[in-house]
């Protein structure tokens, strides 16, 4: 069944409407009419379906059915903290994660970042950074929109609200990720950062340990950036959930 997300302001008793881009989905894409069925969800959590009651140009009224808790959410709350990648890597990571069950992503501005952002053109990365977000977590039938904040300096990174911040290091040798979160075991609230094409520098990653982060290794192999999120993120998700 399609599925789709609404606003929550768009609901009024058992009724909604479907703005944006997805009304010309429905009705030219996937050619849906009248008294046809989709599943809708509030992005907070909660879905239900509903049944469309009429097709304009610039939306879709649908009468929505019972609202049930998703099943489709991870139990645990995991932000990635993404030093910018060169060309499109960003953008394969975002979509990825959020298929695997990332809750925000915070792209991160380090010093041996290769690409420079000005103002003008942060804010045009996020609006795109979050519309690819929402598509994955269409297609991934999430219950929640992960959210890609605005893009950061390192030193304005914050772990003050996660019991655990994990920093992939490569010249880290003894702590591993497994032993990490064996020992962190009732976790809810994660931090993963990941450093850029370069690395992250020592210096970074001690600022990063004194704000409450701890370093790990992945292994004896040297994983690439946008493999690094990815896999860190899912042997969170395996270890912790099971």
């Amino acid at each position: 069944m399609n599925r789709f997300f609404i606003d929550k302001n768009s609901i009024h008793g058992n009724h909604a409407a479907i703005m944006g881009d997805d009304v010309a989905h429905i009705s030219r894409v996937l050619r849906l009419k009248n008294g046809d069925e989709i599943a809708v969800c509030d992005g907070e959590g909660m879905e239900c379906i509903a049944t469309i009651d009429c097709i304009s140009k610039n939306s879709v009224d649908i009468t929505l059915g019972e609202f049930v808790k998703s099943e489709t959410e991870s139990t645990h709350n995991v932000i990635l903290y993404q030093c910018l990648p060169k060309s499109g890597k960003m953008e394969t990571i975002i979509q990825k994660c959020v298929e695997l069950g990332i809750r925000k992503i915070v792209p991160v501005v380090s010093s041996r970042c290769v690409v420079k952002v000005d103002k003008k053109d942060s804010k045009n990365k996020t609006e795109r950074y979050n519309r690819i977000a929402y598509e994955a977590a269409k297609q991934s039938r999430r219950g929640n929109i992960p959210v890609v904040s605005d893009i950061i300096n390192i030193s304005e990174c914050d772990f003050s609200d996660l019991n655990l911040t994990i920093i992939a290091y490569e010249e880290e040798k003894e702590l591993t990720l497994k032993d990490l979160l064996r020992s962190n075991i009732d976790a809810q609230n994660i931090g993963i950062f990941i450093g850029p094409e370069g690395g992250l520098e020592k210096s970074e990653v001690d600022m990063l340990i004194h704000k409450g982060g701890k370093s790990i290794t992945l292994g004896n192999r040297i994983l690439r950036t946008e493999t690094a999120g990815m896999a860190t993120l899912a042997m969170v998700l395996y270890e912790l959930e099971g």
